[in-house]
């Protein structure tokens, strides 16, 4: 097993390319959301579900994922992720109905993403000491970047191809370039220091695991809203669908910035305050959503929500090692991560029950500032109760 430190950066490479292949396939969704309006004569309630029903698949999915890649190591995990993956677009484009995309494209785009996501991250981690919060940043950009190119190079293959024709050709993106990284990424040799830390059971018997696991309930429940709906709201004020469609890659835009950039201050200040603000700052961003009465506003809206939803992505995992040590930490990240699975399922689809019920997205977008400050509170709470001091691994 290879155990030279330079090859970190080349797992950081490798998992870059896996969350970029693995997120551009899922978020890629909203490019497709007027194809299936208009294919499947469906309600936005039932289509957002599908995207609903596969994200909260793949973050539940990174709790086995993490304890599968903690024993067998990260590279046969993220290949068999890839494989899902694949085999999830090839069924989409043949889908007759939304039944078979709940079935088959939900299940099999979400195990495959929680399948390349958290054995990725954690892979990363052990390779990594003082610079670890950068490293990670850039590992987890391969999300913004996919957030970014997904809905772009689909949008741009659905003119070509047609929606289904699509789907094809992004089932060959993701087997050539995700089957290349997923055999480069390596589990690092375990020395006794990477041997210290807390086992998986005993993490989930901790405050701040639970404070953790609660703030991204609250905040996913609102973060994966524009995601999904933001394209159809554009299109609903009168802008054309390839702005829409631009909002969503701007997010994708911030997000980069914000993994690339949150390392190095986070570093000096603490990650959990750095956590905490980008919280904050999502529920922020909700409201200038909410007032937002021009598409320079949207765009605004988009650039800043993204720079602080890809922060929080960054931090999260060098956090979970700094409080628990790398005995566990894919397996633990995994677990906390069914968290933000809940909140996923629960927010993309309750903001098209609402449209469908009121016709507006108002009420969806001050739940999201509400549910933002909630996920602040928690960390607040972590910050001031002593419990992540006492627990923390240096």
């Amino acid at each position: 097993m290879i155990d030279d430190s330079r090859y970190g950066w080349v797992v950081v490479a490798a998992a870059f390319t896996l969350m970029f292949v693995g997120f551009g396939a899922a978020y890629s969704f909203a490019a497709f959301f007027a194809a299936f309006e208009g294919e499947f004569s469906a309600s936005r309630g039932d289509i957002a579900l599908v995207f609903s029903l596969c994200a909260f698949l793949w973050f539940s999915s990174g709790a086995p994922g993490g304890m599968l890649a903690d024993r067998f190591g990260a590279r046969r995990v993220a290949i068999a992720g890839v494989v899902c993956l694949v085999l999830a677009l090839w069924a989409a484009s043949v889908a007759q109905s939304l039944s078979v995309l709940y079935a088959i494209y939900s299940i099999g785009i979400g195990i495959g993403v929680g399948l390349v996501y958290v054995p990725s991250v954690g892979a990363v981690q052990p390779w990594f000491g003082a610079n670890r919060a950068f490293a990670s940043g850039i590992a987890v950009a391969g999300i913004g970047a996919g957030n970014f190119a997904g809905p772009l190079f689909a949008a741009w293959w659905i003119g070509l191809f047609g929606w289904r024709g699509a789907y094809l050709a992004l089932a060959v993106f993701v087997l050539l370039l995700g089957g290349v990284a997923a055999s480069l990424l390596r589990t690092r040799t375990k020395t006794t220091s990477q041997t210290e830390g807390m086992p998986l059971p005993e993490a989930l018997k901790t405050a701040p695991f639970w404070l953790l696991f609660a703030s991204l309930v609250l905040s996913c429940i609102g973060l994966f809203v524009p995601m999904v709906h933001l394209s159809p709201y554009a299109t609903d004020a009168g802008y054309s669908q390839a702005q829409g469609v631009a909002l969503v890659s701007l997010i994708g835009v911030g997000s980069l910035a914000g993994r690339f950039t949150v390392g190095a201050p986070a570093d000096r200040i603490g990650r959990l305050p750095s956590l905490c603000a980008m919280y904050a700052g999502l529920g922020v961003m909700f409201l200038l959503w909410y007032v937002a009465g021009a598409y320079w506003m949207l765009v605004v809206f988009a650039i800043v929500f993204g720079v602080c939803y890809g922060s929080c992505v960054a931090l999260l995992p060098t956090i979970v090692m700094d409080l628990y040590g790398p005995r566990a930490v894919s397996g633990i990240i995994g677990c906390l991560y069914t968290g933000a699975g809940i909140g996923t399922l629960l927010g993309p689809w309750l903001a098209g029950v609402a449209y469908d019920t009121v016709g507006s997205y108002q009420l969806a977008i001050l739940a999201g500032a509400v549910f933002s400050a909630g996920a602040a509170a928690c960390v607040v709470i972590l910050l001031h109760g002593g419990q992540a001091k006492a627990l923390h691994r240096g």
